[in-house]
Order: C-alpha cells, then sequence, then structure tokens
C-alpha cells in the first residue's frame, strides 16, 4: 500500500491521520464527559477531577495539532474521487460532513484552549510550554465565552461523525461499495471512477451549519457566565474621611501547584486617619467585602461554596483595625472575621500622601484553616493553606 494518495485511493498516511483522530475523539468526548459530573468536595476527589481533566486538555492540545497536520497533508495530496458522482445530493451531504469535521477538529480544542489560557486554576495541561496563549488575557468574560464555543462546536463535532459513521455504515452494508474499505488497510479494486470534488457549496453549507448552531448556542445563553452559585450581598454606602476613589482586594492560593487568583469585585471601607501623627495611633479602618463578589477563574463556584467561604450563609467579611504609624512605615493591626470567626490580623502598608490623595499598598498571607476555609481539603498539594492577599486603594480626603 503507497504512503501518498492517488485518483482512487487513500494512501497510507491519510488512513493513519483518519485513524489516530477517530481514536482520540472517541476517547476525549466521553472523557471530558466523565470528568465534568465528578464531585471534588475532597482533597482525593479533587486531585482524581484535575487527573482527568488534565488528560481532557492534554489529548485536545495533541487532537488540534494532528488535525493541522492531517488537514496540511490533504491540501497536499489528490483527493480520491468519488465512487457515486451522479448520486448529487448525496455527495454535497457527505462533503459538507467532511468539512464540518475538518473545522470542528481545529474549533474544539482551540476553543477549549482559549478557555484554558483566560482562566486561572484547576487542572494544567501537561507539556513544558506554560498555561498561557499570546494575545490571550485573564479574562471571565472571554472564558465564560469560550466555555460557551467549545460546547456548541463539540455538539457540531459530535453529529458531524454520527452522521459521518451513519454514512460509511450505509456505503458498506447497503450499497456494498468501496467506500469504507478505501480507508481500511489494503488496496480495494474501485474500478475506474472520475467523480470531482465539489468545494464551494459544501462548505457554505457547512458555514451556515456553524451559523446555526453559534445563533443556537446564544439562544441558549451558553456564553454566559455561569460560575456563581450565589447573589452577592448589595452593601450599603459608608462615612469615610477617606473616600476610596479606586482600589483593588485580590488573592491568590496554589491549587495542585498552580497559583489561582482572584479579587473581590465590592467592598466598602470607612477611613480616619491623621496625616500629621508622626509614631503611635493615626486613625482606623473598618472594611466590608461582600463575598459573593468575588471571582476566583475556574473555581469560583467551589470557592463561594458550603465548604470554602459559604457565601450564601456569610455574605459579608468585615476587618477592624487601628493604623499605627511607626519608625519604619504603617501598620494595619486589627481583627478579620470571616464566617463569623474573628482572628487577630496585622499587617504593614506603605501610604503615600500628597495634596489630598493617599495612595496605599499592602501585602500579607492568611492560613484558610483559621476561617474554616476549605476543611475537606486537607493536602496542602491539592490545595494550599496560605492565601495571599494584595491590597491598592486610592482614596481623597473628604472636605
Amino acid at each position: 500500500m503507497p504512503l501518498t494518495n492517488t485518483a482512487t485511493h487513500y494512501g497510507g498516511v491519510t488512513k493513519t491521520f483518519h485513524w489516530l483522530t477517530a481514536l482520540l475523539i472517541i476517547t476525549l468526548i466521553p472523557l471530558g464527559i466523565y470528568a465534568n459530573g465528578l464531585p471534588y468536595d475532597t482533597s482525593e476527589e479533587l486531585a482524581r477531577k484535575a487527573l482527568l481533566f488534565s488528560l481532557h486538555k492534554t489529548l485536545g492540545v495533541t487532537v488540534f495539532f494532528v488535525a493541522l497536520a492531517r488537514i496540511a497533508w490533504a491540501l497536499s495530496q489528490p483527493k480520491p474521487a468519488l465512487l457515486h458522482p451522479d448520486r448529487k445530493l448525496e455527495s454535497l451531504a457527505a462533503e459538507t460532513v467532511h468539512w464540518l469535521l475538518y473545522g470542528s477538529l481545529l474549533l474544539v480544542p482551540l476553543s477549549g484552549w482559549i478557555h484554558h489560557a483566560a482562566t486561572s486554576g484547576f487542572a494544567p495541561i501537561w507539556w513544558p510550554f506554560g498555561q498561557n496563549l499570546p494575545m490571550v488575557p485573564k479574562s471571565d468574560s472571554l472564558a465564560a465565552t469560550t466555555a460557551g464555543l467549545h460546547i456548541v462546536f463539540e455538539r457540531v463535532l459530535a453529529a458531524s461523525i454520527l452522521l459521518h459513521v451513519a454514512g460509511a455504515l450505509k456505503h458498506h452494508v447497503i450499497d456494498r461499495d468501496s467506500t469504507l474499505r478505501r480507508m481500511l488497510p489494503g488496496y480495494p479494486d474501485v474500478g475506474a471512477v472520475k467523480g470531482v470534488h465539489r468545494v464551494a457549496l459544501p462548505v457554505v453549507a457547512a458555514g451556515i451549519i456553524w451559523g446555526g448552531a453559534l445563533v443556537t448556542g446564544s439562544a441558549l445563553g451558553v456564553y454566559d457566565q455561569h460560575g456563581k452559585t450565589v447573589q452577592a450581598a448589595a452593601l450599603e454606602a459608608v462615612q469615610s474621611d477617606w473616600a476610596v476613589q479606586e482600589g483593588t482586594l485580590s488573592i491568590s492560593v496554589k491549587q495542585l501547584g498552580s497559583d489561582v487568583t482572584g479579587s473581590f469585585s465590592d467592598w466598602t471601607a470607612a477611613i480616619s486617619f491623621d496625616e500629621s501623627v508622626t509614631e503611635g495611633p493615626a486613625g482606623s479602618v473598618e472594611v466590608t467585602i461582600s463575598i459573593g463578589s468575588l471571582t476566583l477563574g475556574s473555581v469560583t463556584s467551589q470557592a463561594l461554596g458550603p465548604d470554602f467561604f459559604n457565601a450564601e450563609t456569610f455574605p459579608t467579611a468585615t476587618y477592624t483595625a487601628d493604623l499605627i504609624r511607626t519608625g519604619n512605615g504603617y501598620m494595619a493591626d486589627g481583627t478579620l472575621t470571616i464566617k463569623d470567626m474573628a482572628v487577630p490580623v496585622s499587617f504593614p502598608f506603605t501610604l503615600d500622601i500628597a495634596d489630598g490623595t493617599a495612595r496605599m499598598q499592602a501585602e500579607t498571607a492568611l492560613d484558610r484553616r483559621d476561617f474554616a476555609i476549605g476543611e475537606a481539603q486537607k493536602d496542602e498539594a491539592s490545595l494550599g493553606f496560605s492565601v495571599s492577599v494584595n491590597i491598592t486603594l486610592t482614596a481623597s480626603e473628604a472636605p
């Protein structure tokens, strides 16, 4: 059997690409469905779920590059003639399905890969080239959109595979021709065939099907963000001697060896501060945080759940502290309350005040176990005990 295609037969390279792709796809789809349904409440369950998702993602990236190589090879080869060129409608349907397959083999893994790069946390791809993609930012909205696209393209791929298999079986069992045998080992006799493949109309038909699938996905809301499981508590405005103009309150934790970073989008701070104090107590701060406003990459839903922040039962957290001027800078000395557990927390911060505007920055670390967060995750290799907290804000002095 020759390696290259001829005018009537597929070569060994084309057949190898075909069956390798088939093997990868029939492994990937059920693996993804199974992994998605697994629980992840304990360290053992999380490790098992992450293992299977890492396998799914790694095989998905493999499929993408195999598909690229397969398409490049197909473009360099003659395509064996149609066995039944007189069956125009059947030939159009077969060609359309082939284009849907080729396109989906690129779109499904690519959309999943972009989703992986746009979010953080959970299951890494097993390879040495990093987890990010050029020009793909960390973005919850992009992650939600590409997750939806991945679902839509996967459905198109699954439907195309079923149609492709049904067509092959129809030719083999009912027509008893060599359509399927041409893709099996060997060199079957197909006679003199001269059917010419059409390109433009099948490509247009495939594009229409993809467009319809995308519109259907939009109507079903598959591109929306679905990570939040609770409604964020609305916070009331507070009176403050220093009004916060902008700021970030972010956290970072290691999960399965990778940093997962997120932030709370809604929090208030009532600040009093006397910049004339040179040493000792100089003011106070009371911070209220809407726990439900947290986004934490791919594990947002888990973080807000009962075993972690339990945002539905404990919608807010508070930090009250004295602000102290020291010989080396500034210190916040107070109490952080999460899930009704009050823990003393002190940390240094930098402060720059000029023309009535204050810029503050601080970093500290907390132990999640002090607040009964993630009690079922007892293995630090699955979820780190230390949580890094980064705070920046700009505040203006009230008149």
